[in-house]
């Protein structure tokens, strides 16, 4: 049986073939009741509006969706985009940019209404894991999945990811072996959607507790609220311990930044009172001098748009799943233990 036709759509659904074209594209003049009934009925017969009427030649929407799990403003997410829109925008292609995708209400209505719609050629995905259900649902579009930073691979055509993990095992070993013994690593509470971003958590336990055999460590994870005043938070966490850290690793520069500037206010200045290594080399990393692992967002959007532009076109990739490691970049903000005595 072949794929319905508007025509089938607006007789099983009892309105004019206008409205069901008006339901999926320009849905601000239909009532939620009839677009719904709509969407649904369309769903059932598996029709796509945009690949039977207005892209019939190409079967293409000429249009991409980004899924993030934060604001676009985000430094990663701003470069991220700003590398797949370098690739895609002069490929012909749109980008429908989906935020907040960390809340229960927003990633229901992606995942469902998205696959009815049907009006993408390509979904990217950042920053985070997107559990079995979902992913049938995607795969409902027959069109395909990338990850970007993706903590699973499961479920994607081809995924673009940095080694989190490692990175901040890295990170965190540098100041054992600059001879700290109390580290503090102050993040934000573990996302509910599985975040790369707590991977690295897990880098520095990991640095931590093989270390520990060698050396008699003190060191301890300070979760703190996410939010916007995480950095905040974790400022005040750091004052209220009874004994201040010889070095801090932070989970990523806009908590390491907000906090050697401010430490300083209370008399703790770095690197002569704590090392501090950050994570990305974001902005302004380098404005105060800050020891930080490197990552290139802007490059990895890139990497991602090609791979989706050769699935797009069906063509194989040879490697569908890449995984590139975060560099060490030593500045100012750390120095071996006891070196400013």
């Amino acid at each position: 049986m072949g794929k319905a036709d508007i025509y089938e759509v607006a007789r099983a659904a009892g309105v004019s073939i206008s409205t069901v074209s008006r339901a999926f594209t320009r849905p601000e003049l239909v009532s939620a009741k009839t677009r719904r009934k709509v969407l649904d009925i369309a769903d059932k017969l598996d029709f796509n509006i945009s690949r039977s009427a207005t892209t019939l030649k190409s079967g293409r929407t000429n249009r991409v969706a980004m899924l993030m799990n934060e604001e676009i403003t985000s430094w990663f997410n701003t470069q991220t985009f700003a590398g797949i829109e370098s690739v895609m925008h002069p490929a012909g292609y749109d980008i429908s940019l989906f935020q907040h995708i960390d809340t229960e209400r927003n990633r229901d209505e992606f995942f469902t209404d998205l696959p009815i719609q049907r009006n993408v050629d390509a979904v990217f995905v950042a920053s985070f894991a997107i559990d079995p259900h979902e992913v049938e649902q995607l795969r409902r579009i027959h069109v395909p999945i990338i990850g970007i930073n993706t903590p699973s691979v499961d479920g994607f055509d081809a995924s673009i990811s940095i080694d989190d993990e490692k990175g901040m095992y890295t990170a965190t070993q540098h100041l054992i072996n600059l001879g700290h013994r109390h580290i503090v690593y102050p993040c934000s509470e573990a996302s509910l959607l599985n975040s790369s971003i707590d991977a690295r958590t897990r880098g520095f336990i990991r640095a931590c507790e093989d270390a520990q055999g060698k050396h008699d460590l003190n060191w301890q994870v300070l979760s703190v609220p996410r939010g916007p005043a995480f950095a905040d938070s974790a400022l005040s966490a750091l004052l209220a311990l009874d004994e201040f850290p010889d070095s801090i690793c932070c989970q990523m520069d806009m908590m390491a930044i907000p906090l050697v500037i401010k430490l300083g206010r209370y008399g703790h200045l770095t690197p002569r009172d704590y090392s501090i290594v950050g994570f990305d080399d974001s902005p302004n990393a380098d404005t105060i001098n800050l020891t930080t692992m490197r990552q290139d967002p802007y490059a990895m959007g890139r990497t991602a748009a090609t791979k989706a532009l050769k699935l797009i076109e069906g063509e194989p990739l040879t490697n569908a799943h890449e995984v590139v490691e975060a560099q060490f970049v030593p500045r100012g903000t750390d120095m071996p233990f006891g070196g400013a005595q």
